[in-house]
């Protein structure tokens, strides 16, 4: 029974000193993962200025399928659906981009932080 617990104790005296030598060489594996470069790439790709007159085109050819299309069957209409959703969503960016809306905005920059004055009013307060 002791040569059981003589091991056990070994083995539990062994796991934090693992853990301790395992942890800096995780922590200090900074940088990007490898799969932030492609999809950085794809994400250019779909809100370029191409993939914005590729959405336009088909939502312009999709609304003139369903207004002018005359009878189509279940499944065209369908297809035709997803091409102009599709559209939608890949020229939604360029829609939101016309408004001037660029992302999130929490606080304030460093230029705004240097505009303000000792006594925190604003530009219009330099006379």
């Amino acid at each position: 029974m002791s040569r059981e617990y003589a091991l056990i104790a070994i083995a539990l005296s062994a796991v934090p000193s693992l853990f301790a030598s395992v942890a800096p060489a995780m922590a200090s594996s900074g940088g990007s993962l490898p799969w932030e470069g492609p999809l950085e790439q794809i994400q250019e790709s779909i809100t370029g200025p191409v993939a914005g007159y590729i959405a336009l085109a088909a939502v312009a050819i999709a609304g003139g399928m369903l207004i002018f299309g005359g009878e189509l069957n279940d499944f065209a209409r369908r297809l035709v659906y997803v091409v102009l959703v599709a559209g939608i969503l890949l020229g939604a960016t360029t829609i939101v981009g016309l408004f001037g809306a660029t992302g999130a905005s929490i606080g304030l920059t460093d230029e705004q932080l240097t505009s303000i004055g000792s006594n925190g009013e604003g530009e219009g307060a330099h006379g």
